[in-house]
Parts: structure tokens; sequence; C-alpha cells
């Protein structure tokens, strides 16, 4: 080609032709650094930059609305403790904010890893069951226990709590040992209200 330019350098008796990329290929590597920039900002940065795993927390945050809207706003109490430990509909819902946030420290059966075993009779800043939420929302050890308060809805805590409840007596190994004081059982539930008699069909008056 008569435009064409060899180049000075010289590589093993290899010289090249000065050929500039075409215009297609430089407007394409320019928009690739631009969307870039613009999937850092979005992801990265930005609050509203949407994932798979975002995605997955607002369906969960979705549903679980929807189910609180049947029991209203708990109260972190032990009568309300008591109440929910004995529902096994509400104790997977404990279970499942325990194996999502809590897992990583006390191990996903409860026995302990970084944090105390959960299922041995011992304790360390839980006197009685009331304590239980009140820990979970403020946090002890110095922060090394985090405070969920703004990170958990409160039937989230109240729910987890029961669910960490139930854990006692399972009385699983960990690697930790027994940690803290021997404190006394928990409280029975109160019995459950009994059902009224069916209305007699047909009765005369």
């Amino acid at each position: 080609m008569a435009n064409d330019q060899l180049l000075d350098h010289e590589y093993d008796g290899i010289r090249e032709y000065d050929n500039p990329c075409p215009g297609w290929w430089r407007l394409l590597y320019l928009a690739t650094v631009l969307f870039s920039i613009v999937y850092f900002l979005f992801f990265h940065v930005g609050t509203a930059g949407w994932t798979l795993s975002d995605s997955y927390q607002a369906a969960v945050s979705d549903d679980l609305k929807l189910r609180f809207a049947e029991i209203g706003v708990l109260k972190a109490d032990e009568p309300t403790l008591l109440l929910y430990m004995n529902k096994p509909d509400w104790l997977a819902v404990g279970a499942s904010v325990f194996a999502a946030n809590c897992k990583s420290c006390h191990g996903a059966d409860g026995s302990g890893m970084i944090g105390p075993n959960l299922t041995d009779d011992y304790y360390k800043n839980v006197q009685k069951l009331g304590d239980i939420p009140k820990v979970i929302e403020n946090g002890a050890a110095g922060g090394s226990m985090p405070a969920w308060r703004n990170r958990l809805h409160p039937n989230e805590i109240v729910l987890v709590a029961a669910f960490v409840a139930n854990l006692r007596g399972k009385n699983l190994p960990g690697p930790r040992g027994h940690e803290g004081e021997l404190i006394p059982a928990w409280p029975k539930a109160p019995p459950a209200p009994a059902a009224a008699p069916p209305a007699a069909h047909g009765a005369k008056t």
C-alpha cells in the first residue's frame, strides 16, 4: 500500500507498519472505560445499587413485613419469649435470623466458635430469660457481641431470642467449654387457654 509507512524501530529483523487502530475500536474502548466508571459508582459507591444479594434481602424483608402484620410488634419481655418459644413456625423465623447473622460467631448449631456456647446452662451476660433480647439489642463484651437493634426488626430480635433460649439444654460440645455462671432454669410457659366448647345446634329456647 502506497500510504503505509514503516516505523523506524526493528525487532529481530521484523519491522511494522504505522497502522493506527480503527475509529470504531477506539470508540469501543472508550465505551468500556465509561461503563466501568458508571458500574463502580452504581454498585460500589451508591446506595441504590442492585445485586442478587440486595434483591434477596429485599424479598426477605417484604416477606417478613407481611408475616409480621399477623402479630404486630412483639414486646421483648419474658411472657412473649415464653409464648414464642412454643410456636414452631415462628421459631423457624428465629432460626433463619440466627443462621444469617449469628452462626459465624456462635456456630451453626449454637455450640460456640468465636462466641460462647449457647446450648449449656452457663451464661456470661444473661441472668434471666428477658436478658437475651437485651443482649441482642445492645451488644455485650465491649463490642465483641455487636448491637443489632439498628440492623434487625424488633420482631426478629424477639424471635431469634426465643430460638436462642430454646437452644439451652442441648448441651452440645463446643470448642470453648463452659463460660460464665450457672443460672436458674427458664420459667415454664403458662398453659394454653382451653378451647371453648362448641355451641349446641338445634337447642330449643
